[in-house]
């Protein structure tokens, strides 16, 4: 065997470890999406009031993260084009409704007034419907250049899907200027708003950065493709987290936890530094 065989049943012998990875994983980030999501949708549906109609987008969010656990099993199967086609979908409804929350967010803290005469359930369902439509679309645009230039289909999806970015960060840089100056907000409700941005944000970099600078890039390695795809998949998982800056008291109660954690450890290494103290004591 040559060198050149060598390094080519290597390569296949490494490509099929990585597949054995997301097969795992997979079926792991499945089964906890299928398990949580909904109690997630549930415990949402809950805070919607007359008064509070912002968790309808966080909904949404939710729903296309059941699409994207649906299209993460057909992708599995001999179906895995018809998978390919979901998961495209259910992740440009999840970036856009992720730019819908974000968009609630500072609206409510920079245009309080203009955003109370028009915070009705008639207005989020719209902007929810124009999201999933924008969705449908990319998926016909898809349909359409499958076999005519795919290479085209990344780069426009690519594209679109980057526009969101500059936007995700004007929203939390104009209500950070806008809360550090507020002094009628209290601050356990900042911490709820600048936590559910912050959240946003790092979802939106983190899983879908990577995966979206593949389309526009398309490098030639197949690990950046496998960890890019393997970090977009993790979003519904990432996704149930927006639920404790939905809530009052939940961020208190994250923070008390960790507080207690932090002590408890401070305490234990404390004690532990103590008796390493009498040991060296009593020699």
């Amino acid at each position: 065997m040559n060198q050149s065989d060598f390094n080519n049943t290597l390569m296949d012998t490494e490509f099929e470890h990585y597949l054995k990875i997301q097969i795992v994983s997979r079926w792991l980030i499945v089964t906890i999406g299928f398990v949580l999501t909904p109690v997630a949708i549930f415990a949402v549906s809950s805070l919607v009031k007359k008064d509070n109609v912002a968790p309808i987008y966080v909904i949404n969010l939710l729903v296309s993260d059941l699409v994207q656990l649906c299209a993460t099993i057909i992708l599995e199967t001999k179906y895995g084009t018809i998978g390919s086609f979901m998961f495209d979908f259910a992740l440009v409804a999840s970036v856009g409704f992720m730019v819908c929350i974000a968009m609630e967010r500072y609206l409510l803290i920079v245009w309080p007034l203009w955003y109370r005469t028009r915070r009705t359930v008639k207005m989020y369902l719209l902007l929810c419907a124009v999201v999933w439509t924008l969705a449908l679309s990319n998926l016909i645009l898809r349909v359409f250049t499958l076999n005519v230039n795919f290479d085209l289909y990344l780069k426009i999806s690519g594209i679109f899907l980057l526009l969101p970015l500059p936007l995700l960060m004007f929203f939390l840089v104009g209500t950070l200027r806008t809360l550090s100056a507020s002094i009628s907000v209290r601050a356990e409700e900042k911490r709820r708003i600048v936590g559910l941005l912050v959240l946003v944000l790092l979802i939106y970099t983190l899983l879908f950065l990577p995966y979206i600078i593949c389309c526009l890039v398309k490098p030639q390695n197949y690990k950046v493709y496998f960890f890019a795809f393997f970090f977009s998949e993790l979003n519904p998982v990432a996704d149930l987290f927006l639920y404790i800056f939905l809530r009052k008291g939940a961020v208190n109660k994250v923070r008390f936890c960790l507080c207690c954690c932090r002590k408890n450890r401070t305490s234990r290494q404390s004690c532990s530094g103590l008796n390493d103290g009498d040991t060296v004591t009593s020699l």
